[in-house]
């Protein structure tokens, strides 16, 4: 694939990251991976939930001065049931608070990383050359960090490819707030007539 192709995928992968937000993918996959790698916490943690809540019905239908001993019984299956609950959820909690770790520094490196080691990497190239004479004296601001000067440096690609992805992700939204104003059924009548 050319460089041109390259960081114009890098940069809109990026952004689609932050359109879509890095919270709701951590969401989306620990949902993934705790069913893949920990298979027995999440259905451990349902078990018990639906145990504890069955016990604390049947605790909450027993008297406690007509059936003490009932009731003590199940109190004590209560109260470890959700000791048992903290400490599962716990580990739950240490085990998503490493995923995310993990895959936060997977979308920086897929990201950010790869287009500062493609900036870096490819810092001398020219992404393209301009025709000579169209931008005069600022030429060199297209070619700066590094490039030649009449071409279009990898630094300057990637915030012109930021740019355009933004201005395209402000009128996808500007359009599809107007048809949501306008409604469904004014858009059907004004193509009818």
């Amino acid at each position: 694939m050319s460089l041109i192709v390259t960081i114009f995928c890098l940069v809109f992968f990026a952004e689609l990251i932050s359109w879509i937000g890095k919270s709701v993918l951590i969401g989306w996959f620990y949902v993934l991976y705790l069913r893949i790698f920990y298979p027995t916490l999440a259905e451990k943690q349902k078990k018990l939930k639906v145990d504890i809540l069955n016990t604390k019905t049947e605790l909450l239908k027993t008297s406690a001065q007509d059936q003490f001993a009932k009731w003590a019984k199940l109190r004590r299956s209560v109260d470890k049931g959700l000791a048992d609950l903290e400490k599962l959820n716990s580990d739950i909690s240490s085990v998503k608070t490493t995923f995310s770790v993990k895959f936060s520094t997977g979308i920086w490196i897929c990201t950010t990383g790869a287009q500062f080691v493609i900036g870096w990497w490819y810092r001398k190239a020219a992404i393209f050359y301009l025709p000579p004479g169209w931008f005069g004296p600022l030429a060199w601001v297209l070619a700066f960090p590094f490039a030649p000067k009449g071409a279009v440096s990898v630094g300057m690609w990637q915030m012109a490819c930021r740019r355009v992805i933004k201005i395209g992700e402000r009128a996808a939204k500007e359009l599809v707030a107007s048809y949501t104003a306008m409604g469904p059924a004014s858009v059907t009548e004004k193509n009818a007539s």
